[in-house]
């Protein structure tokens, strides 16, 4: 927990940007009727059935200094999406970073080792190089502001039916460019010195 929270009493710097990741899902559901839309007086009306279409997979990359995210919309969460995902941020999200110092939680795909298994080895190991990875403990999760932007997007434009994946991906774009563009950063104040007063159970006792 203190590793994660070091990393965000850094300051901003270009070359070596904190970078954010997590990941959620969204059933993909189509309508068995017409819904009745809004109107004057009335709200918008949906039938209790529907047609389950699958479920995405959505990878949240959220620099909070910067103010920038971006969504990347996969049909799976594997391993080879995982390192896919990291390669993006590589060589077209940060391309002139010295270090990407990359936080994200303890899933056992989220390792160097997918790196490994989707690309050869020496492409491997020059992505494992650019980064710098911290992870969030076990049932810390919340420690990663990426997961705090994932409940914005929840709520700002997941929270209604979705029927394809073109559709999920239209969507979620129209929400990173408004919010992009808007230069919404995120202000932690949960430091090191507070968690040790705070959550103090969780440290050993040496009494």
């Amino acid at each position: 927990m203190e590793d994660v929270l070091e990393v965000y009493k850094r300051p901003y710097d270009p070359q070596r940007p904190v970078v954010c990741l997590d990941e959620t899902s969204k059933q993909l559901i189509g309508e068995t009727r017409q819904p009745v839309p809004a109107a004057p007086g009335r709200i918008a009306h949906y039938d209790h059935e529907y047609v389950r279409n699958g479920v995405a997979n959505l990878f949240m990359i959220f620099e909070p200094l910067a103010g920038r995210r971006d969504v990347e919309v996969t049909h799976r969460r594997t391993k080879k999406d995982w390192a896919l995902c990291v390669r993006k941020i590589s060589e077209e999200l940060y391309p002139e970073a010295e270090k990407i110092v990359l936080v994200e939680d303890n899933l056992n795909t989220h390792t160097p080792a997918s790196l490994y298994e989707t690309f050869e080895p020496s492409e491997a190991q020059r992505l494992a190089e650019r980064f710098e990875f911290h992870y969030t403990p076990k049932h810390g999760s919340w420690l990663d502001m990426a997961e705090l932007e994932l409940g914005i997007l929840g709520r700002q434009c997941l929270d209604r039916r979705m029927e394809t994946f073109n559709e999920l991906q239209q969507q979620v774009t129209a929400w990173k460019m408004a919010r992009n563009g808007r230069g919404t950063k995120a202000h932690w104040h949960f430091t090191t010195e507070k968690a040790r007063i705070k959550l103090s159970k969780l440290y050993p006792s040496l009494e």
